[in-house]
């Protein structure tokens, strides 16, 4: 089964970043959103649009992920899905979900959804940084050289 990268591509923000590893690893990459996005003519990279429906997105890419997948997500519920088919799931800024950290990830997240229905919280994540952007580039090398080496 070959490998393959695919990206929760909506609010990505390393999808340039994406574009440059696969071509160079020559691995093919799926954007999956729910409005036409430009991206490189090349035949490694291609999008799937999907209907406006919120998760929509989602489940396409946790119907087509497997052990051979990188996907590329900030959403936890489908780094959550994506884990229990054996794919290697990256945040944008690097970090990776592993099934050692998602159960803390998804137990922060309805902690945080709380707090914030309640309106002790607002506010969003912290912006995103310059070494978020080196960071991602090294842990998304490193998940291709391990299925490559598998």
């Amino acid at each position: 089964m070959p490998i393959h990268i695919y990206i929760d591509a909506d609010a990505c923000p390393v999808k340039d970043e994406v574009y440059k590893v696969a071509l160079r690893t020559e691995v093919p990459v799926t954007l999956v959103a729910n409005t036409y996005l430009r991206i490189p003519k090349h035949e490694l990279i291609d999008q799937v649009v999907v209907e406006m429906d919120p998760d929509a997105a989602d489940d396409h890419i946790a119907e087509h992920a497997d052990a051979q997948s990188v996907v590329i997500t900030a959403d936890i519920p489908l780094a959550d899905r994506c884990i229990k088919v054996g794919s290697i799931v990256l945040a944008p800024n690097g970090k990776p979900f592993t099934e050692s950290s998602i159960g803390s990830a998804m137990a922060t997240r309805a902690l945080m959804q709380d707090l914030r229905a309640g309106g002790d919280i607002v506010g969003g994540p912290a912006p995103f940084q310059k070494s978020d952007r080196s960071r991602f580039l090294q842990a998304l090398d490193t998940a291709i050289v391990q299925l490559k080496r598998a």
